[in-house]
């Protein structure tokens, strides 16, 4: 069984169908890249495939408990410091290494500053950091170089590429080049639905 099988997903943004009719397919190594214009339905289809909110249609296939989400908010307790950040988040997950996480995003030097005492590119960084902790093998991504320098970007790709080399997988939407072996393209603009076709009444009327 692979990473991750998506049969004719229909999504909704707020009321409105926005993708129509994507399948696709991710395998262990793999990466894809999502690309299009804004509002052309990449964060709707990261937060469908979390289990965010409910697909319109289609099907979603993969192992149970296999997916670690990361989206704009970093999800950081504020007055924790980095280390007890990240042990929270591996506890949550039933793990306990956070080394690795530590050095993979250079947060050794941070280890005991709170989170709230963190400059917007180290926040990234610590919440990067948390995918690693979560021990689970497909990462979904929405637009994680947001606030990295290039040096942090360059830490964050190696953490993918080692990923991707463990067996892992992720899907994610950037607008910047990632240097991966292994990356695709999945381009969603043919994908777009007619922006007048109304979800369901009610429907994922949260999320506007």
């Amino acid at each position: 069984m692979g990473l991750l099988t998506v049969s004719d997903l229909h999504c909704a943004r707020g009321g409105i169908a926005v993708l129509q009719g994507l399948s696709l397919t991710l395998e262990p190594g793999q990466a894809l890249v999502l690309r299009g214009p804004n509002g052309c339905g990449k964060t709707t289809l990261l937060r469908t495939l979390a289990g965010l909110q409910p697909p319109l249609s289609g099907t979603i296939t993969c192992p149970t408990d296999s997916m670690a989400y990361a989206a704009h908010a970093d999800g950081l307790k504020a007055t924790l410091s980095v280390v007890e950040n990240l042990t929270f988040w591996a506890s949550i997950f039933g793990q306990t290494d956070i080394e690795p996480a530590l050095v993979a995003m250079d947060l050794h030097s941070l280890a005991n500053r709170a989170a709230q005492n963190l400059s917007a590119g180290q926040k990234r960084r610590l919440g990067l950091a948390r995918l690693m902790v979560t021990g689970r093998p497909l990462w979904l991504l929405d637009e994680p170089t947001v606030s990295l320098d290039t040096h942090a970007c360059d830490l964050f790709v190696a953490m993918l590429a080692r990923h991707l080399e463990m067996g892992g997988g992720a899907l994610l939407a950037t607008h910047i080049p990632i240097d991966l072996a292994t990356a695709q393209l999945l381009d969603l603009t043919p994908y777009r639905a007619d922006p007048n076709t109304q979800a369901p009444d009610g429907f994922d009327e949260a999320f506007l």
